[in-house]
């Protein structure tokens, strides 16, 4: 008899591929497959966050059921199958299993009863979840919370994944000691708020905390924390990254806005000069990189706040930053305030995308002629005789690629770390030349 095949599709965020991940663990004896029409089990863990990530989950779900043979099991997991819940079950019958936030690590066992399960609480892997680490062979994202404390006025996020939830220090060791084993060596910490991690089980500096016992564990030899909150992050837990042996000095905070009046009416906890103070604390770090996002277009943003916004991003000098359009979304305080027509916010985003690619751009050229230390990830997709290469201080996928055009005959390892020198930037794109194996 030959082993049932599975196709999983993770939507949106790394959070969410982490219990994508969970569910892999929980389905090792399907035999994963590229071919959605092939497939025994179509899983797609959907993002809810956004009305952009909404509809690429509806797309996502519908296309599929295209192509499924007619005895296959279509699954819909997630924050989109999690916030609406009831509306989504009448509405698509060609689902089999619904299933949200909570329950995937009993992913098996709905499969088997071919019905779904809703618990209430927010599902959070832990040191005890059999994940099957996706991607990469030396690098793996740690969850460290789940749920979120902050209101902010356009985010529905606590509304359906609830209020702070976060791991035992223990229990996050417990891991990463165990993927070490394995192998990995390169670790991203995620949670929707990860400066606030530790507040609801008694830690007060949580991630100093975190830190500590992480660069006691042999064998992590890089590691970064990402979605730093301002009103959470102290100029303290800032000194502890930049001043770590194993943490790379690596900053991302969305802020969201830079004008004060949007701060109050985004209510996001803090003002314009903290804001602002913690970024320059960043920036003074050796060798620091800064990635942020904002919103454009909230209700209340006038065109002044707007161009102060544009006008801060031109001068501060980030390394990156996204442009999100404001997307309208029930459940969130900002829903029925007097809104921005659409027409404004597409060309403010337009605007201050532009800004981010000049940014983007001046980042990047600062690199020519200074050695990184990389990881070398395959062979580049531009050509093939082009390796694609990651900076250890850049985050897995968001930042970039470095291309290696020479490898000075090399032997060449995948995940194993480099040193390099970076000879150009050609466009957008950095090339440069191994110098030795690390």
């Amino acid at each position: 008899m030959s082993q049932k095949t599975l196709h999983l599709v993770s939507l949106g965020c790394t959070k969410n591929l982490v219990d994508s991940e969970v569910m892999l663990g929980r389905l090792n004896d399907y035999v994963l497959t590229d071919d959605a029409g092939s497939a025994d089990v179509i899983i797609v863990n959907t993002c809810g966050f956004i009305e952009a990530a909404k509809e690429e989950s509806l797309s996502t779900i519908l296309n599929l059921h295209e192509q499924r043979k007619s005895d296959s099991l279509l699954v819909m997991s997630g924050c989109l199958s999690e916030r609406y819940k009831d509306e989504l079950r009448k509405e698509l019958p060609e689902i089999d299993i619904f299933t949200g936030v909570g329950d995937y690590d009993k992913i098996d066992q709905m499969i088997e009863a071919k019905k779904g399960v809703y618990t209430p609480e927010v599902f959070l892997a832990d040191e005890n979840s059999s994940r099957v680490i996706t991607g990469s062979n030396y690098h793996a994202y740690i969850k460290i919370a789940e749920g979120c404390n902050q209101t902010c006025s356009f985010c529905a996020i606590p509304h359906f994944k609830g209020k702070l939830h976060s791991r035992t220090l223990n229990s996050i060791v417990k891991e990463v000691t165990s993927l070490v084993a394995k192998g990995f060596w390169d670790f991203s910490f995620i949670s929707q708020d990860s400066s606030s991690y530790g507040r609801d089980i008694g830690l007060n500096d949580g991630l100093i905390d975190m830190i500590n016992e992480i660069e006691k564990i042999e064998g992590v030899k890089s590691a970064r924390i990402l979605y730093l909150y301002p009103s959470t992050t102290s100029f303290a837990l800032i000194d502890k990254i930049a001043d770590s042996s194993v943490f790379q000095t690596y900053y991302d905070m969305p802020i969201q806005h830079s004008d004060d009046s949007m701060f109050k009416v985004m209510k996001r906890g803090f003002g314009e000069e903290k804001t602002k103070a913690l970024l320059y604390h960043m920036q003074s770090k050796p060798n620091a990189f800064i990635r942020t996002t904002f919103i454009v277009g909230h209700p209340g943003e006038s065109d002044e706040a707007f161009d102060r916004l544009c006008e801060f991003n031109e001068d501060f000098g980030f390394d990156r930053f996204n442009v999100f359009a404001y997307s309208n979304e029930e459940s969130t305080s900002a829903y029925n305030m007097e809104q921005i027509p659409a027409k404004v916010i597409t060309q403010r985003a337009k605007k201050l995308g532009k800004i981010a690619t000049s940014v983007t751009k001046t980042s990047l050229s600062k690199l020519i002629d200074t050695t990184l230390q990389v990881v070398i990830d395959a062979v580049s997709s531009e050509h093939e005789y082009l390796l694609s290469a990651r900076p250890l201080a850049w985050a897995v996928e968001i930042d970039g690629e470095i291309l290696i055009n020479d490898t000075s005959d090399l032997p060449i390892v995948y995940g194993a770390a480099y040193e390099a020198k970076v000879t150009e930037l050609v466009g957008n794109q950095l090339l440069a030349t191994l110098v030795k194996k690390l």
